[in-house]
């Protein structure tokens, strides 16, 4: 008998000792699994190391999430993929790997995802196939099962550090220098309007959760998402609203729109939205156009050329308007757009911040504040790596907002630092 197939049996075995007649904590389970392994003839000639792992991978099929839970505990593991029951690949230190490890079968791997999404009130099935939700240290699910998924249900979960990445420690990461990082701590203190673009895993959440930490402690936050993952930390007056997904009879779905208009009743001084991907695009830009100065967000795209691009399309997947109104609605909602980059390396960078405003012929204009610029490699080996710095470009235009707020002295002063940084 194989290494499996003897889990298999003890697993079993512990199954009908259990007293499923009332609730077990773990400590009652473990015992069981203990004895079952110390009974079994065909455990006593296995060794301490193979009985704890066989102990361990049992109580994790049976209280936890299988052979998910040994990299849910991993913290160099940030990404986790599940193709199916029988193929699993894990992102560790930036790099993925085949894992070795499978599930024993499909039902078993519908009942690890039953167990997730009903963690967070959520629901699958063949009529709700794909399903965002979350685990209970802020980890972000996707779930799609058949029939949509063909090769087996697919799982990605993606994992946060459980210590938040801070601006300091972005700062030592080399995300952006210092002196940048101060422009932009005056820029939401002063409440700009901020976007964050970035392709998948450049790390916007991370950075929106950094650039939260310059808010004021004294104002109200209500941050919106449609899986909560945001870890914003350090203020009390912290609101935060989740979406929710339509019930089995297809009702009581709760939007990111309805979140984004209910939010505007609740006296923020300034809305957070997660992400914007849909048609939500013109309840944000109109909470950012209706006083809630200092409003933050983050959307998937190339650039910022292209985030404009998209912020436009998403306006018109829920309003037919002009497209002339749609880009004076973006050039009057969003004062900067920041983006970030996952580099050739694995690192990430800030490489780009734009100021956004409305040109004379009616379109939506980037003056480019900074850039990332790459030195060059002097070696092969240096090619490995990504070099360089986000160089100043252009001068902040529109300053009213600074001057409101009397940070027109410190942000200069910031500002010149960054000048001298390119020089």
């Amino acid at each position: 008998m194989n290494y499996d197939e003897l889990k298999s049996s003890l697993r079993s075995s512990v199954m009908e000792r259990l007293d499923m007649s009332r609730e077990l904590n773990d400590k009652e389970v473990e015992a069981v699994i203990d004895d079952c392994i110390f009974m079994c003839e065909k455990s006593k000639c296995l060794s301490l190391k193979v009985k704890l792992m066989l102990r361990r991978e049992i109580f994790n099929s049976l209280r936890r999430l299988d052979i998910l839970t040994e990299y849910l505990e991993d913290e160099s593991v940030s990404e986790i993929m599940v193709n199916g029951h029988d193929s699993i690949f894990v992102e560790r230190d930036g790099q993925l790997f085949c894992s070795e490890k499978s599930f024993e079968s499909e039902e078993k791997l519908m009942a690890v995802i039953q167990q997730i999404v009903a963690g967070c009130n959520r629901r699958v099935n063949e009529s709700t196939p794909i399903v965002d939700a979350r685990l209970a240290d802020g980890s972000r699910v996707h779930i799609v099962t058949r029939p949509i998924a063909l090769s087996g249900p697919t799982i990605t979960i993606r994992r946060f550090p459980k210590h938040v990445l801070n601006m300091a420690r972005l700062v030592e990461l080399k995300t952006l220098p210092k002196e940048v990082a101060d422009v932009l701590r005056w820029l939401v203190v002063a409440g700009y309007n901020i976007f964050i673009s970035g392709g998948t895993g450049s790390g916007k959440t991370t950075f929106l959760n950094a650039l939260s930490e310059y808010i004021p402690a004294d104002e109200r936050i209500v941050t919106i998402e449609d899986a909560a993952e945001l870890q914003i930390r350090g203020k009390k007056n912290l609101v935060r609203l989740e979406a929710r997904s339509k019930n089995f009879e297809g009702k009581n779905e709760i939007s990111i729109r309805s979140l984004i208009k209910a939010s505007l009743r609740m006296r923020p001084d300034r809305i957070i939205v997660g992400e914007v991907r849909d048609e939500a695009a013109i309840d944000m830009l109109s909470a950012m156009n209706t006083g809630h100065d200092g409003s933050i967000s983050t959307g998937h795209a190339n650039s910022c050329e292209d985030m404009i691009s998209r912020l436009s399309t998403m306006v018109l997947m829920g309003m037919e308007i002009p497209l002339t109104a749609i880009r004076q609605q973006i050039a009057s909602a969003v004062d900067v757009m920041i983006h970030v980059s996952r580099m050739r390396d694995r690192t990430r960078k800030v490489t780009k911040i734009c100021e956004v405003y409305l040109g004379d012929m009616g379109e939506v204009c980037l003056r480019t504040l900074y850039e990332f610029a790459e030195t060059e490699a002097e070696t092969e080996a240096d090619k490995e790596h990504v070099s360089g710095k986000l160089q100043f470009v252009n001068c902040l235009k529109h300053t009213q907002k600074l001057t409101n707020a009397g940070l027109m002295e410190v942000y200069k002063d910031a500002e010149a630092k960054t000048v001298n940084l390119s020089n």
